[in-house]
């Protein structure tokens, strides 16, 4: 008998990992939006409709071949294409304990290899270029003083997009310092102080924000709903491509959200020489995620190699060949 995947699916994505796993939203809105490639991929190889897939259509064959359509025609990265077979054999494992009929073809898809990826040095920017970012949104303007407030604080403070959008009027503090409270990946909270001139931005957004709006999001979008991940990379992309325009270097650049906590991170351990400290103002669980930005800080190697005494020479004499030995090797 065929089980149905909708019913299955939804059962995973609302009931399971919200009340049983109490992952993040985000983490969900990412399962749910593997699945909905993975489902469109597969009715349009079985020629059917998504709702009426069944979950015995998700064979081995058809998500390897997902998977390289992932590659192939989306471009996605190999730690992409990972992120989405993690989702799916965790609904799988989900399937175990509900449908035993399940079990050999959820082994199979366990069995399926997580592909190597490279790691790349992070890109970030430097101060000029930074800064040039920064002052790229018009202050004059309602939306231009929300983008400004908005970039400065996901710099400053080191933010996942997720957790800048995500961020409520709740969060901030002002007094007796102004600090922000954040609730990052795997819930953990860290609370940081503000710059003078972040918590100058913000109470210059703060003061125009609608104070009847629906929802309690600090940042919104033109109607007054929450930011999205989707709004704030068009605003970056938006702004880089004016600061572009006097910081000739941004032009080179792939300039992501993720790109502005990259910056924070290398900012902030240029000023420490700490990678500990640098790992608690990012929410890192471990400390091994904070090592990217080591490998990308040649100053931090200039350090280790100055405190080094590089071994000594050994004088050496020259000796001239012998004519006759000269000789026969050039007539080789």
């Amino acid at each position: 008998m065929m089980t149905n995947l909708a019913f299955q699916l939804s059962a995973f994505l609302q009931e399971y990992l919200t009340n049983e796993r109490r992952v993040s939203q985000h983490t969900i809105d990412a399962y749910a939006y593997t699945f909905q490639l993975l489902t469109t991929f597969a009715a349009t190889i079985l020629k059917t409709q998504p709702s009426k897939l069944m979950i015995e259509n998700l064979d081995v064959t058809l998500i390897v071949d997902f998977l390289n359509h992932l590659e192939t025609t989306r471009g996605n990265s190999p730690r992409t294409r990972n992120a989405r077979i993690a989702a799916i054999k965790a609904f799988f494992r989900f399937l175990e304990y509900r449908l035993v009929a399940c079990l050999d073809q959820s082994r199979r898809i366990h069995s399926i290899p997580i592909k190597k990826a490279g790691h790349k040095l992070v890109d970030y920017l430097n101060k000029i270029e930074m800064q040039a970012l920064l002052d790229a949104p018009d202050p004059q303007t309602h939306s231009g003083i929300r983008d400004r407030a908005m970039l400065h604080l996901c710099f400053a403070a080191g933010l996942r997009v997720s957790e800048l959008v995500g961020l409520t009027l709740n969060q901030i503090v002002f007094q007796p310092s102004a600090t922000i409270h954040i609730i990052g990946k795997g819930r953990r909270e860290r609370i940081l102080p503000l710059w003078k001139e972040t918590t100058t931005v913000l109470r210059a957004w703060l003061a125009i924000r609608p104070s009847n709006a629906a929802v309690p999001e600090l940042f919104l979008n033109a109607q007054d709903s929450c930011m999205t991940r989707s709004g704030f990379k068009y605003i970056l992309s938006k702004h880089v491509k004016t600061a572009a325009l006097k910081q000739v270097t941004l032009q080179e650049k792939r300039v992501s959200p993720h790109s502005l906590r990259h910056s924070c991170a290398m900012h902030t351990l240029k000023a420490t020489h700490d990678i500990r400290k640098v790992s608690l103002w990012l929410g890192h669980a471990d400390l091994k995620s904070t090592e990217i930005y080591l490998r990308a800080d040649p100053d931090e190697k200039l350090e280790t190699l100055m405190a080094t005494t590089p071994p000594s020479l050994k004088r050496g004499k020259f000796k001239a060949p012998d004519k006759l030995i000269q000789m026969l090797k050039a007539r080789k």
